[in-house]
C-alpha cells in the first residue's frame, strides 16, 4: 500500500513538472522564434524625405516586435535638430545631412551616428513642363517661379552648393522648410520648377523631373543615431539596427535611396 502511494506521488510530481515545461513563455515571441525582449514607446525624428521609407520600415519592424510602438515626427532636419536641442524627448534622430546631425552630436546629445543612405537632387516641374525647364541654367530665368528649400535645410544647402558649382544664380519665389513643401508647390502647379531629392520626385505622378548636370557631385548622406537621453534606448537601438541592416536597406532601396 505504501508502495502504491509513493508511485502515485511520483506520477503527480512528474505531471506538474511537464505542465510547467509546457507553459507559455512570459516574453512575446519575436519573428525569428526567439523571446522578444524589447517593448515600449519609441519616438523617431526623421527628415521629411524619409517619410515613405520609414513608414514602411516602422510597419515591418513593429510587426516583428508587437510590444513596441513607434511614433514618427517628419520635418526638415534643421527643425528636428532645433527641437532636440530644445529638450524634445526623442529616441532616434535620422537626418538628411551630416551638418544638421552635427548640431545634435556636437553638444554631446548623441554620438557615433551611422550613415544609412544617400540621395541625389533632381529638378522637378509640373506635369507637362509648362515652363519649358530643361536645364539647371533655366532656373535663372526671372520670368519663372522657382521654389527651393531654405539654405539651413539639407535639400536647400545641397541646392545652393549645386547652383554655385554650376555658376547659376536663382532668385527663389519661396524658400521652404522641408523638401515636401517644395514638391507640393510644384505638383500643385504653384511654381514652374523646384529642386528636391530623386526619392521625393518618385512619390507622385504630378511632376516631371530630370537630373541636372553636377548633381552627382552633390550627394546627401543620411546619418541615424540613438540619443544619449533616449527614454527607450534598447528599442531605439533595435530600430536603428533594423534600418542599417539588410531588411531596412532593402526597404530604402525600394524607395530609390542609394546605399551608404
Amino acid at each position: 500500500m505504501r508502495r502504491m502511494t509513493a508511485l502515485a506521488a511520483a506520477a503527480a510530481s512528474l505531471a506538474l513538472l511537464l505542465a510547467g515545461c509546457s507553459s507559455t513563455p512570459a516574453n512575446t515571441p519575436a519573428a525569428d522564434g526567439t523571446a522578444d525582449t524589447i517593448s515600449g514607446d519609441v519616438a523617431v525624428s526623421a527628415a521629411a524625405s524619409l517619410k515613405g521609407a520609414f513608414d514602411t520600415a516602422i510597419d515591418e519592424f513593429t510587426a516583428a516586435h508587437p510590444d513596441v510602438k513607434i511614433t514618427a515626427n517628419y520635418d526638415g532636419s534643421s527643425t528636428l535638430a532645433t527641437q532636440i536641442n530644445g529638450g524634445a524627448k526623442v529616441d532616434v534622430f535620422a537626418s538628411a545631412d551630416e551638418a544638421n546631425m552635427a548640431k545634435v552630436t556636437d553638444p554631446g546629445l548623441a554620438s557615433d551616428p551611422v550613415i544609412f543612405a544617400r540621395n541625389t537632387l533632381v529638378v522637378v516641374v509640373p506635369k507637362g513642363n509648362p515652363g519649358g525647364v530643361t536645364t539647371l541654367q533655366d532656373l535663372a530665368n526671372k520670368d519663372l517661379s522657382v521654389v527651393l528649400c531654405a539654405p539651413e535645410v539639407p535639400c536647400g544647402a545641397a541646392s545652393q552648393t549645386l547652383l554655385k558649382n554650376e555658376g547659376v544664380t536663382v532668385t527663389p519665389a519661396s524658400q521652404e522648410q522641408n523638401v515636401t513643401a517644395v514638391l507640393t508647390k510644384v505638383s500643385n502647379d504653384e511654381a514652374d520648377a523646384g529642386m528636391v531629392y530623386k526619392t521625393d520626385a518618385a512619390t507622385t505622378d504630378q511632376v516631371d523631373s530630370f537630373v541636372p548636370d553636377g548633381a552627382d557631385q552633390v550627394v546627401n548622406s543620411y546619418p541615424i543615431v540613438v540619443l544619449k537621453d533616449a527614454p527607450n534606448k534598447a528599442a531605439a537601438q533595435a530600430f536603428v539596427d533594423f534600418i542599417t541592416g539588410a531588411d531596412g536597406q532593402k526597404i530604402l532601396d525600394s524607395f530609390g535611396f542609394d546605399q551608404p
